[in-house]
Parts: structure tokens; sequence; C-alpha cells
């Protein structure tokens, strides 16, 4: 989740006691909020980056702290292509004039996400290849700085997502039109930060499995890019949904993205992750029991309670993985 907190893309000591606390909590992996490949890649100002070494310090220190607390250290790397250069929610979440300190957005089609924004730069085939490098890079610095596993953020209508979509993507050469074009950043993102990453360590890449709107990205269109992710090497689909069409209309209940999640483990056999309302330790452990997602991952529910691991083992029967100096209370 997103903390808007950061300054020049360095990570501080709110995200150290933010990151954290889930470990101390008990969670099993701890993932970075977005983080962003290049300046122009962030979200609001006030996003988080890896986009050069200086980065890496602050960041050793979040997984050393992690990785003390017997946690996974994860960073999502990620670049919000034309939904980038807003103030945050707090603050509205309207899009920055350049004169006011935002910058000229980037997508692979010149196609605002609202008809009210600024209209996005497309993005020529040169651009398209130095993100590939950026991205490349950036996982780098992660391997440099501690992390044990990394998300490539394709969701929620941010760059790599809105190449794979017919709704924002409306390109004549290779990275447009059909199928396998509009998937092709998406692999060449992915195998390139596998060819830097160690075989050894997990990559994750996250999907929005269906746009919501009709003539937009499918869930049968997830399961092939999904097929071919295995293929470059990436490990789990962690498997979510919209943020790439305005006026989409989701169905919100509890689980409601997790039929996403089993029929990519069903129909490709690769491992795959549930989110989206997962508020229960019995609602998690049956997903995972009845082999509809390899594992849960949280987000709203962890800002609610950093200790949701410790109470659903206890609500399920086990013992919390608590620290020792915790041990008293449980």
């Amino acid at each position: 989740m997103c903390q808007y907190s950061s300054e020049d893309g360095f990570f501080n000591d709110w995200h150290l006691v933010h990151l954290g606390s889930r470990a101390v909590g008990g969670a099993g992996i701890v993932f970075t909020e977005a983080t962003a490949v290049e300046p122009a890649g962030r979200i609001s100002p006030y996003d988080a980056g890896i986009w050069k070494d200086e980065h890496i310090e602050f960041l050793s220190r979040i997984t050393r702290f992690l990785h003390s607390q017997s946690a996974v250290a994860g960073i999502q790397l990620a670049h919000a292509g034309r939904k980038a250069s807003v103030r945050r929610p707090w603050e509205g979440g309207d899009p920055i004039r350049e004169a006011d300190g935002g910058w000229q957005t980037v997508a692979p089609s010149a196609i605002p996400f609202r008809e009210t924004d600024p209209t996005p730069h497309a993005l020529t085939v040169a651009e398209v290849r130095e993100l590939v490098a950026k991205f490349a890079d950036a996982a780098k610095r992660a391997l440099a700085a501690g992390f044990d596993v990394i998300e490539i953020h394709g969701a929620h209508g941010y760059l790599i997502h809105e190449f794979c979509s017919p709704l924002s993507n409306q390109r004549t050469d290779d990275y447009g039109g059909s199928f396998e074009n509009r998937i092709r950043f998406a692999l060449e993102v992915s195998e390139a930060v596998r060819g830097v990453w160690p075989a050894r360590l997990p990559l994750f890449y996250r999907i929005s499995a269906t746009d919501w709107v009709e003539g937009g990205w499918t869930p049968d269109d997830s399961v092939e890019l999904s097929r071919r992710l295995k293929g470059c090497g990436v490990d789990l689909i962690d498997c979510s949904s919209g943020g790439n069409a305005a006026q989409a209309k989701i169905p919100l209940m509890p689980g409601y993205q997790v039929p996403f999640a089993e029929k990519i483990r069903k129909e490709t056999d690769i491992l795959t992750g549930a989110v989206g309302m997962i508020t229960e330790a019995q609602q998690a452990q049956k997903i995972v029991s009845e082999r509809q997602a390899d594992l849960v991952l949280l987000a709203r529910q962890f800002l609610r309670d950093p200790y949701f691991p410790l109470h659903a083992a206890m609500e399920l029967g086990e013992k919390p993985p608590a620290p020792i100096q915790y041990a008293r209370a449980f």
C-alpha cells in the first residue's frame, strides 16, 4: 500500500516502522509499496523509488530488520504510466500540472485515463526499450539491498497493464495491435528482470485479471499471459483486477478476485496469489486449503491490523509466530 511519504524516492523511518511492524506481526512476506523505476514512474511526487544507487542504503536497513524477524523481504517494481503525476489521496488525487511541480506522463498511446486528465506522451520504441532496461537496473539494486523476492507491477492501469489492454494501447507498431504485440512489453520486462535476478530467488508478477469493461482485457487473456510469463521465469501470478478504465463497474464483495487466482492456477499450472477483501482468518485458510490459490496477500487488512497473522494463528488454533519480546502476551 503506497504511503506517499517519500522525498526524491527515498524510503525513510516511516517506512522502516510501517514495514517492520508487519514483520513483527508475523507476516511471512513483507512487500514494499509500488517502487518506481524512474522519477516519471511515480504516482505522486511523494512515491518511493529505486532509480538510483543512493536509494539502496536505506532499503538495506529495511531488509535487515525484516530478516531479523524471519520475514521474507519483497519489493514491488512499478511505473505508473499515464496515472502518474497526481496529488496524494488525502490531497484530492488530482493531476499536477507541470508548472506546479508535476511532469509529462507517458503511456503506450496518447490516451488519458480520464477525459479531463492531461494527455500522456506516447512512448517511442526506443523509449520503451529504455524502460525495459530501467526495470532490470532496479532489480539489480533490489538484489544489492537484500530483497528476497521481486514483484513486477503489471496491474491497476499502470504502464505495463496499459500496454496489455486494448483500451489504452492503440499502437500500430510491434508493441500494439495484436495480443502478441500488446503483451510484448510485459514479457520483455519480465525477461530482463529474470535475467539479472538469481534463479534461486522468486519472481512474482501482479496482474489485473480483467478490466471489467467490454472490449477490454479479459480473464482468458490473463490465462494466456500467465502461461507466457511462466516461460519467462515468473514463479507466481498475484491476481488482482481493474484500474485501467475509469468507468468500470466492479462487483466488490469478500473474496471477489479469488476466482481469477483459481482459474489461472488450474489452467496454467503456475502458482497464484489471492487478493481483494480478504479480511478473516478462516476465509484466508479456506482459499489455501481448497487450493484456490497458493498464498494469500493482504493489503488494507494489514493497515487495520499489523498483527493480523498473530491473531489469525490464535483463531486457527496454531502457535502465534510472535517475537520473543512479545511472548508474554501469547
